[in-house]
């Protein structure tokens, strides 16, 4: 990776609207519209080419799923080498029979892929039946240069950690990530209303989700990008979720850098790599960290 003090960044966030083809044909376009900004790493949302599946349980839902490498990735790879932008790129991933992941396929600039992102925290609520569907990532990964499931890849522009929507509530899995030495923490996120909430709990949900996620940015010293998508999309039989939007960028400080509303748009912005040692040095957090006292973190309950 070529050493840089700034990097520009695109977070596209859109709706999924046709079918796969479709999307893909659309987020294409939108690839080359955020490089033509100057965007340099462009994250997609999460399940960036299929409908928010997994507000029902249907086994032909699986059907959404594809390997990777495989005809999408293929497809961006191309892309990534011809405009020289860096590609995350969030899939339903078949990674065997039976083998199912919620992930994201990292492209560098050159079309290469880095490598795989599979969600580490799956969740299971009311519309959002994760569980039934996705494998969560594994713990300890073998042959790829880390120990732990959380990774990070050295692009061609920055030192880049991704996690997927439930990951970013959990501030073990930024931690680490950011340890690993991640510049940037990508978020592609697929987070919504439930229609008959959204009068009395909208607005706290949406605060309560950036707020979650600008901490983590205070608390390592990181930038944050989160990119969720937006849009009614609706299930029989149940009243469907209307995804919020609402991606944002926040420096090391915490502080939004660029934001949305809840229409479809690519937010570009510039990120100053020079403000993590600044941010370092006068919030020296990872210095003091007590790490000889954390080991009851590893237990589900301290009673």
């Amino acid at each position: 990776m070529t050493s840089r003090t700034s990097v520009v960044v695109g977070l596209m966030q859109d709706a999924v609207t046709g079918d796969s083809q479709h999307a893909l044909a659309a987020t294409i376009t939108r690839v080359r519209e955020a490089a033509a900004k100057g965007a340099q790493i462009i994250c997609l949302k999460e399940l960036f080419n299929a409908p928010y599946f997994c507000k029902a349980l249907k086994q032909e839902y699986f059907n959404f799923a594809e390997p990777i490498p495989g005809p999408t990735t293929d497809a961006l790879r191309a892309v990534a080498a011809e405009l020289q932008v860096v590609l995350i790129v969030p899939i339903f991933e078949r990674q065997a029979p039976g083998v199912y992941r919620n992930s994201a396929a990292v492209i560098d600039a050159d079309g290469t892929l880095l490598g795989v992102y599979r969600k580490m925290h799956i969740p299971h609520d009311p519309l959002f039946e994760e569980k039934y569907y996705f494998a969560p990532g594994d713990a300890v990964t073998e042959g790829e240069g880390t120990a732990s499931g959380f990774k990070i890849w050295k692009t061609r522009y920055a030192t880049i950690g991704v996690l997927i929507c439930w990951d970013q509530w959990y501030p073990e899995a930024a931690r680490i990530t950011a340890l690993l030495g991640a510049d940037i923490l990508f978020y592609p996120t697929a987070i919504g209303w439930h229609p008959a909430e959204k009068a009395v709990w909208g607005a706290s949900q949406v605060d309560s989700w950036r707020t979650a996620q600008r901490a983590h940015a205070i608390a390592n010293g990181v930038f944050v990008a989160s990119v969720n998508r937006v849009g009614f999309e609706p299930e029989p039989g149940t009243q469907g979720i209307e995804f919020f939007g609402h991606s944002f960028m926040a420096d090391p400080y915490g502080r939004m850098i660029a934001n949305a509303a809840t229409e479809p748009t690519t937010l570009i912005a510039e990120c100053d790599l020079s403000l993590i040692e600044g941010a370092r040095r006068n919030w020296p957090f990872l210095r003091d960290r007590r790490i000889d006292a954390y080991g009851p973190i590893l237990n589900r309950w301290i009673g």
